[in-house]
């Protein structure tokens, strides 16, 4: 795919921000090759990583659950569409009773199937007002963005350091429940 946009004529730039803005890759996806593939510079990624990674944003939080219910009256359509809602569904527990915070872990932590899309369809289910939602999200896609920065900069030693870190907040967690 990232040899078709290369081939396509489109800048470095433009490639990395439409890779940030497509659903599941996003960030984590478009950082690495803005910073290997292209060598920007970690700030130059970063910035146009969130920028794509905000842009599908407000149309999620405004059509999306239109958008589902004409999808779901679609046989094929409500077949595609219902893993992704089940699966959404499954993890707006904590964004509903964290609400904003909630929200924004779940944007800010750098793993599949978590990020600005999912966070943007969670809140739209939930009916979080756009303001909050928006922000939230925003503050999310930051944090996940200097995430993935940072363990693109700092390789294998990064990502012990994440994980050991991650680990003890879960273990901590754990502990005072």
């Amino acid at each position: 795919m990232i040899d078709e946009f290369i081939g396509s004529g489109l800048s470095k730039e433009l490639i990395v921000v439409i890779i940030s803005a497509l659903p599941i890759i996003e960030l984590r996806g478009s950082i690495p090759v803005g910073m290997g593939l292209f060598q920007l510079p970690w700030y130059q990624a970063l910035g146009l990583a969130i920028i794509g990674n905000l842009l599908p944003v407000p149309f999620l939080l405004l059509f999306f659950q239109a958008l589902v219910k004409y999808i779901r009256r679609v046989r094929v359509g409500g077949k595609l569409l219902n893993p992704l809602i089940q699966h959404t569904e499954r993890h707006t527990a904590a964004i509903e009773k964290y609400e904003r915070i909630g929200l924004m872990a779940f944007v800010a932590l750098p793993l599949p199937w978590t990020g600005a899309w999912t966070g943007a369809m969670a809140a739209s289910l939930l009916g979080i007002k756009f303001k909050s939602a928006f922000f939230s999200i925003l503050a999310g896609v930051i944090i996940s963005g200097a995430i993935v920065t940072t363990l693109f900069q700092t390789g294998w030693v990064g990502a012990v350091i994440a994980g050991l870190g991650l680990s003890g907040l879960a273990l901590l967690g754990f502990w005072k429940t």
